[in-house]
């Protein structure tokens, strides 16, 4: 990891940023609901709004501005992002603070696909997983500390504190790029005839529903994780907000090994990745009935849940070749499908009547789903 450039901590600060605002609103549901006056599930959809909005923003932004600097275009969408979560910091009620999820979203799937695509650019293609799990571990870094520490702000001081605080994270994240990043080398910039000619090969279009199906088991357990932990487990407030930050240093462990693997046996790593994840929310069905157990399963589920997502980038690099950007942006958008199915079947799971505790059934047949992958 010493050998790395230091422009991947930048882009792993904004990773950072991003990763917080995106699932904050998780460990704060049942503040937001009670506050708004709405449902648990009626909450939920501000993850899916959030999750929609990378799915359509990303890929739209990215067409939009391919031929762009990719380092102008970075500090330009962070201030998008920072624009959204300021907007939700002040929202009055729950229209204008899923508007202000939504514009945060927007900048999210562009920015990592030119992110990914700078980072295959400086380092030898046989570190790419390496490199990338760097760069993811600030989103993953984000679940240990950003998110729980949103959450006990959001907790003590009203969950409009979250935003602020991400907010500056943001800030922190456009001085990192503009120091540490470096100017595009020379060179003719990306087509965008070329860059759709790549996302529309069988295999790269195979990597994106593999993304969505896989992410999809993991949120729709992880959306009503606070909930379950609460409801079922009986863990208090912030004993909760500890086993957010515990879910968070596994996802990172999760993480960083899924890379470095992913250099060595891709295909290997992302099928045992998904049959993992199913086995654990399996297991947490049991599990949850007993705060020991439950621990450990909440580790192994950052590990499971957090070890296919570097892979899932190499993999993308791979098949798109020389027209990356459109590709990887797209790949954010496939895990936020993902995301926003997931949160959407765990809240139908739970208005069905079948329990807080069937979401985790629900996750772990579609996490079964990736097992079937046998990409080549």
């Amino acid at each position: 990891m010493s050998k790395m450039p230091p422009a991947l901590l930048a882009l792993a600060l904004c990773a950072f940023s991003i990763g917080t605002t995106e699932l904050v609103i998780v460990g704060l549901l049942p503040e937001v609901a009670s506050d708004l006056e709405v449902t648990i599930p009626t909450a939920g959809l501000l993850v899916t709004g959030y999750a929609l909005g990378v799915v359509f923003g990303g890929p739209a932004l990215t067409a939009a501005t391919v031929r762009l600097p990719r380092k102008m275009l970075l500090l330009a969408l962070m201030g998008v992002f920072i624009v959204g979560n300021v907007l939700a910091a002040v929202a009055p009620g729950y229209a204008v603070l899923m508007v202000g999820r939504v514009v945060s979203a927007l900048a999210h799937g562009a920015f990592f696909g030119v992110a990914i695509a700078v980072t295959a650019a400086l380092v030898p293609a046989e570190r790419r997983g390496a490199a990338i799990g760097l760069v993811v571990t600030g989103l993953t870094v984000s679940t240990m500390t950003g998110v729980p520490l949103g959450t006990l702000l959001g907790q003590r001081l009203g969950w409009e504190a979250a935003f602020w605080m991400v907010a500056a994270l943001g800030a922190a994240g456009v001085l990192g790029i503009a120091f540490l990043v470096p100017r595009d080398r020379d060179g003719s910039p990306p087509e965008l005839r070329a860059e759709l000619a790549a996302l529309s090969r069988p295999q790269v279009l195979l990597t994106l529903a593999l993304t969505a199906v896989g992410f999809g088991g993991v949120f729709t357990s992880f959306t009503y994780v606070a909930p379950l932990l609460r409801d079922i487990g009986r863990f208090s407030p912030r004993a909760v907000s500890a086993l957010l930050v515990l879910i968070g240093a596994s996802s990172v462990v999760g993480t960083l090994v899924g890379g470095n693997l992913a250099d060595r046996h891709l295909n290997t790593t992302l099928g045992g990745s998904f049959a993992a994840l199913a086995l654990v929310l399996s297991a947490f069905v049991f599990t949850i009935h007993d705060q020991v157990l439950a621990v450990v399963t909440m580790f192994a589920f950052g590990v499971a849940g957090y070890a296919a997502m570097p892979g899932l980038q190499v993999r993308i690099l791979q098949k798109a070749g020389d027209a990356p950007t459109l590709s990887a942006t797209t790949t954010a958008s496939a895990f936020n499908v993902g995301n926003a199915g997931g949160a959407f079947l765990g809240g139908a799971v739970i208005d069905a009547g079948l329990g807080l505790g069937a979401v985790n059934w629900a996750g772990a047949l579609v996490a079964t789903s990736g097992v079937l992958d046998r990409g080549a």
